[in-house]
This record gives C-alpha cells, structure tokens and sequence, in this order.
C-alpha cells in the first residue's frame, strides 16, 4: 500500500513539476513577445522624430521650393526641407503610405520559410520604415498631444492585453468579427483618401478603437495559446514570438493613430 501511494505522489510530483516548467517556459515567452512589441515602438518612435527634424526647417533659405517656386510652408516659421517635400509632398509619400503593408505581408507569408535572424532583422526594418510613415504625425499635431494619447493608449493596451491573458473566456469566436472590421476599416480609409470626409474618418477612428481594442485582448489569448503548439522547438518558439509582437505591435500602433485622430490637438 505505502509502494501505491509512493507511486502517485511520485507521479503527482512529476506532474507538477511538469506544469512548473510549462508555465515558466510561458511567461518567458510571454516576456519575449513584450519586448519584441516594445522595442519595436521604441524603434518607431525615435526614427518618426529623428526623421521629423530632418523634415522641417525655421529658415527659409534651407526650404524646399514648389513646381512655381513658392516656399513649401507647414505654418509660420516652419518649412518643408527638401527631404520634407519628397516624402510628404511628391509622389513619393505613396511609397511611405504603402510599404509597412507591404512589410506586413512579406512578414506574415515567409517568416516560416526564412531563418530567425532573417525573421527579426524583417521585424526591426518593418519597424522602422512605420516610424517612416508615421513621422508626418509630428506634422499634423502638438508634441504634447502625442505624447497624452500615447500614454493613454500604452494604459489601455496593457489592461485589455492583461485581460486577454488572464480571461478564461475563449475569445477565439472575436477572430471573423474582428477581422471583418479591420477590412471595412482598410477599405473605408482608401475611399476617404479621395473623399476627404471629416465624417468618415471620424467613423473610422472610432471603429478603429473598438476594433483594435478587441484584438489586443484576442491577440494576446492567441499568442498564449499558440505557445503549447510549438514549445520545445526553439526556433519556432522565436519565430512564434517574433509574429505575436508583430500582432500586438499593430494593435498598439492602429489604436494609438485612432485615439490621436480622435483626440489630439491639431497644429
């Protein structure tokens, strides 16, 4: 009777130490993923406002001229650099607009094809050409305004990520709806290139917010799932890795440029 009840708290003990090991291996990975995201924002960030300086200019001899040689003025005593105007002024801002989608989808087709330096080298410069695309934010609000939503939505992110990871609920019913959203979203902002209805992009931001407020919650359930299907390898537990921040990344990013939208204070 003592060699049973030796075998099940042997057998107990082992399982335990098992769920030890799986939920340490978890929260490592959990911890991989944040700091892919936010080294990821880091990156953004300091490349939008190092390439905003770059762009703008107080003196006009430094200004870049138009097709009829006007100065190229944002507002009283600041202008368009000539780096300024090819980004945000010629055909070139097409390129700007478009290739961190196209980073987006390059990423998400071959990450399992490339190697995992390859897979993170794409993740840095994905992240940077979006600091690229978003410096022209510096343009359109005040410093102070970007920094509040900012913060704001770091606040809100980490309550509904937190939320998605703890819930028992399976979010995973969220995916289709959510997804539906962010096409209509997608759709809704390139017609509105050519309407430009204060309108619509006012219905945009909003949705954009509900949207991607629910897709940080689904996402981070996802990523914590995902981790049981591929632990104990370990180059697919980064590449795993580098695709969750990916999807939080892009939540962040799309919530934070709805809430601006919304919410900040315009130049």
């Amino acid at each position: 009777m003592a060699q049973i009840d030796n075998r099940y708290a042997q057998a107990g003990g082992a399982a335990r130490t098992d769920v030890g090991a799986v939920d340490e291996g978890l929260r490592t990975y959990m911890l991989r993923v944040y700091n892919y995201m936010a080294g990821g924002i880091a990156l953004t960030g300091l490349v939008a406002y190092v390439l905003f300086t770059m762009t703008v200019t107080n003196d006009p001899a430094l200004a870049a001229k138009s097709a009829a040689g006007a100065t190229l003025a944002l507002k009283r005593g600041m202008y368009l650099t000539p780096l300024g105007a090819a980004l945000y002024v010629s055909p070139l801002k097409w390129v700007v607009m478009l290739a961190p989608l196209a980073f987006v989808f390059f990423l998400s087709f071959r990450i399992y094809s490339m190697s995992l330096s390859a897979a993170q080298i794409t993740f840095w410069l994905f992240a940077a050409v979006m600091g690229v695309s978003l410096s022209s934010i510096f343009l359109v609000f005040t410093g102070q305004s970007i920094t509040q939503v900012f913060f704001v939505t770091a606040a809100a992110f980490a309550g509904l990520s937190l939320w998605g990871y703890t819930t028992k609920k399976d979010l995973s019913g969220w995916g289709s709806f959510l997804i539906m959203g962010v096409i209509g979203i997608i759709i809704a902002a390139l017609v509105n290139i050519f309407l430009q209805s204060s309108a619509l992009q006012f219905a945009i931001s909003v949705i954009g917010v509900l949207v991607f407020a629910g897709l940080t919650a689904y996402d981070t359930q996802q990523i914590k799932d995902n981790y049981y299907q591929v632990m104990g390898d370990m180059t697919a537990t980064g590449k795993a890795a580098i695709m969750g921040a990916l999807n939080l990344y892009l939540d962040f990013i799309n919530m934070f440029t709805s809430l601006l939208s919304l919410f900040g204070n315009r130049e």
